[in-house]
């Protein structure tokens, strides 16, 4: 019985804390995505894919591998893109561009379980339980809110499996998710 009344305490007590709590336990992970964007001026949306792989705290890096390879690597607060196939390559610090540093820490700073963060930069929600829960995030900033309106960050117990970018102007980015084995 004492057993029972304490798993109970423990589904009650589930909360953005807890979520943040179990994210910050993960010192790194690789997964797959496929990304659709949808666009306003397009006919038909955009579908690209690839890999992502994070080391806690603060190394973030998106390899999209089709329709073709192109980089994103986070590192503290150096971004870099990268296309190979135009052998371009630029880096710059984020605090430079405001923007996307907002951009950039909806993701990193959902994956390290950075509450304090998430809040210097979103208005912070969650909805659901433990099993299925989704993580709402407003941008704060008026020169943010003109580009998103909002981001939506979907997971099972300390796994993202989906983000949803939604743009002032009504396009949309989705991301799925699907982790590799550790």
């Amino acid at each position: 019985m004492a057993g029972a009344a304490h798993a109970a305490a423990q589904v009650a007590e589930w909360g953005i804390e807890q979520l943040m709590r179990e994210l910050a336990q993960i010192p790194s992970a690789k997964a797959r995505f496929t990304e659709r964007k949808h666009m306003a001026i397009l006919s038909a949306p955009l579908d690209s894919s690839g890999t992502l792989i994070y080391v806690a705290p603060a190394r973030l890096e998106k390899h999209v591998t089709a329709p073709r390879e192109e980089s994103v690597i986070l590192d503290r607060d150096r971004l870099t893109l990268e296309n190979k196939e135009r052998n371009q390559r630029r880096s710059f610090a984020l605090r430079e561009y405001p923007v996307i540093w907002a951009f950039v820490e909806s993701v990193r700073s959902t994956l390290a379980g950075d509450l304090a963060t998430l809040r210097r930069f979103y208005q912070v929600s969650l909805e659901g339980n433990e099993r299925q829960w989704r993580l709402l995030l407003k941008p704060v900033e008026p020169a943010m809110l003109e580009v998103v309106s909002e981001i939506r960050i979907g997971g099972s117990r300390n796994q993202i499996d989906s983000m949803e970018f939604i743009e002032a102007n009504g396009d949309r980015s989705t991301m799925t998710i699907v982790r590799d084995a550790p």
